[in-house]
């Protein structure tokens, strides 16, 4: 059974000299801020880009710096700035007239499961979602056009819910959207 990361972030954070608590008022600020400058270049050059976001060694919440991946993954590296990782975060590229990429794939939520962490997604309509690896579930943050969009995105006729479980999502995916 895998130790929820919220818990371990406590414990590393309870003996630090300086206790920082998380905050996801702060996270999702961050990650706009993150998001508003990445989301242009992953639209422009039709690639993912992600990092990570945590806890710097003065216990600063922060984002490592996104790197670029291909058109439909990313593997960020390895953040030497960054104590306590909590999250990940990525893009989906630009804009393709798939209804799948304005949802995190069932790929996206293994793959956080699998590190220990939960994640942050933006999409080409603009939607931010959280994956929450500890109930495995997605959410979205804000809905279509609170972060930056694709010139050239357009509405799907596919109903897109807030939120999807695990089965759900792979439903989901099995039933194209």
């Amino acid at each position: 059974m895998k130790t929820p990361i919220r818990a371990v972030i406590g414990l590393a954070l309870a003996i630090s000299a300086s206790p920082v608590y998380a905050d996801s008022k702060a996270e999702i600020a961050l990650m706009k801020k993150v998001f508003a400058e990445i989301q242009p270049l992953s639209f422009k050059r039709n690639r993912e880009y992600c990092g990570y976001i945590g806890y710097d060694f003065d216990g600063n919440l922060v984002a490592s710096e996104a790197r670029r991946g291909r058109k439909s993954s990313c593997r960020p590296r390895d953040p030497v700035e960054i104590e306590v990782i909590i999250a990940s975060y990525h893009t989906h590229g630009a804009y393709n007239n798939d209804e799948g990429s304005e949802v995190p794939s069932v790929e996206d939520m293994e793959g956080d499961e699998a590190e220990g962490i939960d994640g942050y997604v933006a999409t080409p309509g603009g939607r931010m979602w959280y994956v929450d690896t500890e109930v495995m579930e997605i959410s979205q943050i804000c809905g279509v056009g609170c972060l930056d969009q694709d010139p050239d995105f357009e509405r799907y006729d596919v109903t897109i819910e807030k939120s999807y479980s695990y089965d759900e999502l792979v439903e989901w995916f099995e039933g194209d959207g």
